[in-house]
């Protein structure tokens, strides 16, 4: 980024908003009267300690019981939809609810906040671990590590906190189900899918169960390993191969900006992007630059001292807001163009809103600082490799906000595409890829003593991914009702 020689002085300056032009949305944010989240203590008993310690814990609480799924009293999925809204900006909440209408899938991805509610009212096991928070089948995918390798592995952290382990296998599960029936796969596969991610989790955390710590630390999947993995999704894997490998930076800047006046600049694409200067903040170009200043100084502050020092040899060209993802749609983003060695040498980076995990009114506040490190420190914490460039800051009256490099080397594997026999792969891959991700910081050994053997735990997962895929799908028909009543009344001027 541009080089300040006064840009950590500025860290602790007077903050003010950002968007003044319109009207400033809540902030989603955790009252900090309970005990913050935490991870579980280390536990120096052995592993066959353990592992038995962990099966005690089905008399507590059985395996059977989470097959469990009721609505409860007082569940209302559009009044907690309608609290959300309140916390994006208000011109973005007819595109965020567009996108969820699309299908029973992205409702589902779009309202994170409904299944931790409902998570919060099925047994736990008391066994914990770092949450994605978010687990569903669109938040697993292929990005680049520092040395440019393909991996695959997990790459949604917003809702990222400690907690249950369970949650994350059910919302991976439900996903599962939810996506199958929209692919059009029928009950006996939707069923099995959600069955085989729980089976693959499980069997990976018993094989993680002996393995040592930096053995479970250091390990990741190759993007070639995927593909080799099963004959059914290598097609649909080496095409999201090769789409993330040209997912570059320079790549970015090529779908991003336009050239005019001899240099690139961000193009218009409203209301999806458009440059930061079009804006009507109201205010001289020199308090927006002051502004984007102390952004920068935070997060620069977030940086180890070496990757600071290249940041710092970057120029920053031009800053714009970009509207990104389903559930993310409505919060602050933006994007910053950069320059290193030359116009052949850019970097794209996005700066993204955190506001308080969706897990926290039932888990308890983060034990981090904002919520923009809230985010960084779990995905350090679950991912295999983390972006060179993650960081995070906080900006009085603006917000936190994390920061990350766009579009580098990342890609997906279209679930809409796949056969029903890639999807049932693709499950496996999801489920053994959460229990990596889960052992790094919960106690495999444990873990795995409790899941044991046998498919008590996939069936009863299994059972409650279908019941809970019925709710989604009752709630989905509400909102597309809703969604239609909104649409015939039209924008409120």
């Amino acid at each position: 980024m541009e080089r300040e020689d006064t840009a950590l002085e500025d860290l602790g300056a007077t903050k003010v908003p950002l968007v003044s032009a319109e009207p400033q949305q809540r902030v989603r944010r955790t009252p900090r009267t309970r005990p913050p989240s935490r991870l579980p203590r280390p536990d120096s008993r052995s592993i066959d300690e353990r592992l038995e310690a962990g099966r005690a814990l089905r008399k507590r609480c059985p395996r059977s019981v989470h097959a469990r799924w009721k609505p409860f009293r007082g569940r209302d999925p559009l009044a907690q939809l309608k609290r959300s809204d309140a916390t994006r900006l208000p011109w973005l909440v007819p595109v965020r609810h567009e996108r969820m209408a699309e299908s029973s899938f992205a409702f589902l991805r779009g309202t994170p906040f409904v299944m931790a509610g409902d998570l919060s009212h099925t047994p736990v096991s008391g066994l914990r671990c770092q949450l994605s928070g978010d687990a569903h089948l669109g938040n697993f995918g292929l990005f680049a590590t520092p040395e440019r390798h393909l991996i695959f592995d997990l790459n949604d952290f917003d809702e990222t906190l400690p907690g249950p382990f369970e949650w994350d296998v059910k919302r991976l599960a439900a996903s599962c189900v939810v996506a199958a029936r929209c692919n059009g796969f029928g009950p006996g596969c939707a069923r099995k899918a959600a069955r085989r991610a729980v089976k693959a989790y499980r069997r990976m955390m018993r094989r993680l169960a002996g393995a040592g710590l930096l053995e479970v630390w250091s390990l990741r999947v190759e993007a070639a390993e995927l593909a080799h993995a099963s004959r059914r999704t290598a097609p649909v894997a080496a095409e999201a191969a090769e789409k993330a490998r040209r997912h570059t930076s320079a790549h970015a800047v090529e779908k991003l900006t336009e050239e005019h006046d001899g240099r690139r600049h961000l193009a218009y694409q409203p209301p999806l992007l458009f440059p930061l200067s079009a804006v009507k903040l109201g205010i001289s170009r020199g308090e927006l630059h002051r502004r984007m200043k102390r952004l920068t100084a935070g997060y620069l502050a977030s940086l180890d001292g070496a990757v600071r020092d290249l940041c710092l040899r970057y120029k920053r060209l031009e800053w714009g807001f970009k509207v990104v993802g389903v559930g993310s749609v409505g919060m602050q983003a933006y994007v910053v163009l950069c320059q290193g060695n030359g116009a052949r040498d850019p970097l794209v980076l996005q700066v993204k809103e955190a506001q308080a995990s969706v897990l926290e009114p039932y888990l308890g506040p983060s034990s981090t600082r904002s919520a923009g490190e809230r985010v960084v420190v779990g995905q350090r914490r679950m991912q295999a490799f983390s972006d060179l460039f993650l960081g995070w800051t906080e900006v009085e009256g603006m917000g936190a906000f994390y920061v990350r490099q766009l579009r580098d080397m990342k890609g997906s594997l279209d679930v809409e595409k796949m056969t029903a026999g890639a999807f049932l792969d693709y499950a496996d891959a999801c489920g053994a890829t959460l229990a990596r991700a889960h052992a790094r910081t919960g106690d495999a050994a444990t873990i795995a003593g409790y899941l044991g053997g046998s498919d008590c735990f996939d069936e009863a997962v299994a059972e409650f991914a279908v019941r809970y895929a019925d709710q989604m799908d009752e709630d989905s028909t509400r909102f597309l009702e809703a969604h239609a009543r909104e649409a015939e009344r039209g924008p409120v001027h």
